[in-house]
């Protein structure tokens, strides 16, 4: 407990006000958001098989379980072929892991950035700032994340719009052997939700203006911008004390209420004295 104690008073935490902080705190927030929702993603859709025929054959609710990494040619369902008691099984089309996977590793390992920069930040402030390094890294690396949140992102709005396709329940019964006769009835039970996949694709859309928002102020940290690396609140000590003493103006006469020092006491003695050479009163010379 007293180390935490110790290491809390350490750290600098209103850097946190700053916009610097600040937008990393949002960018490792939105990143969990944006890896949570298409990561964790599961969804089914149901079809139904009518035989006219044959109605012992019919199967009117036929669910199709589907997940990330989105492998739907790995995804298997039966169907009855309306023949007796026969079926088929049949797969669906597409393969959208590598979109999706590309998706979720830059969501975990901007997460994973954001965070250790933040409490880079905060412990480290010092150590960041040597030899301009720090600032200079976290530049490079935040204009590295802001392009691969756009390309990421835009290749998963693309492979989500093929998913939907694929997963169509009217694109799913064209699969269907027994769907292509004309006697039999096909149609659609269910189809799959869509709302935390869309969101995940707005969160990408939003780390990336996070992020490309955030190399100005990254920027300015550097020792490429004109202005000379910003200063946090909490500064050191000794610039702390040269900031206090170049604002504070020297007071002359309230040095010292207790011991006894007074600048106008002083300034009255002096003025007892002539220049150099003559007598100081009349009185004096007598």
């Amino acid at each position: 407990m007293e180390s935490a104690n110790q290491l809390v008073s350490v750290g600098t935490f209103q850097v946190l006000k700053l916009p610097l902080g600040f937008i990393r705190v949002l960018e490792w927030l939105f990143a969990i958001f944006a890896f949570a929702t298409c990561g964790g993603y599961s969804g089914q859709l149901r079809v139904s098989v009518d035989c006219q025929l044959d109605k012992a054959s019919s199967n009117l609710s036929i669910g199709i379980n589907f997940a990330y990494p989105f492998r739907l040619h790995q995804v298997s369902f039966e169907a009855p072929l309306c023949d007796g008691r026969r079926r088929e099984s049949l797969f669906l089309i597409g393969d959208y892991s590598s979109s999706a996977e590309f998706f979720v590793t830059i969501a975990v390992f901007a997460f994973l950035y954001s965070l250790m920069a933040t409490i880079v930040y905060i412990f480290f402030q010092n150590e960041y700032r040597e030899n301009n390094r720090g600032p200079l890294i976290d530049f490079i690396v935040t204009v590295v994340f802001a392009f691969m949140w756009l390309v990421s992102s835009s290749a998963w709005a693309q492979a989500l719009s093929d998913v939907k396709v694929a997963t169509d329940p009217d694109e799913v019964q064209e699969l269907i052997s027994a769907c292509k006769v004309m006697t039999n009835k096909c149609g659609s039970v269910q189809g799959p939700r869509w709302s935390g996949l869309n969101t995940s694709v707005v969160f990408g859309f939003l780390n990336f203006v996070l992020w490309a928002g955030n190399i100005w102020f990254v920027f300015k940290e550097t020792g490429w911008h004109k202005g000379g690396p910003a200063r946090y609140a909490g500064a050191p000590p000794e610039k702390q004390a040269a900031t206090f003493s170049q604002q504070q103006p020297y007071n002359q006469g309230s040095f010292d209420q207790s011991g006894g020092y007074s600048g106008q006491g002083d300034r009255e003695q002096a003025s007892e004295y002539s220049p150099v050479g003559e007598p100081t009163s009349y009185s004096n010379q007598m």
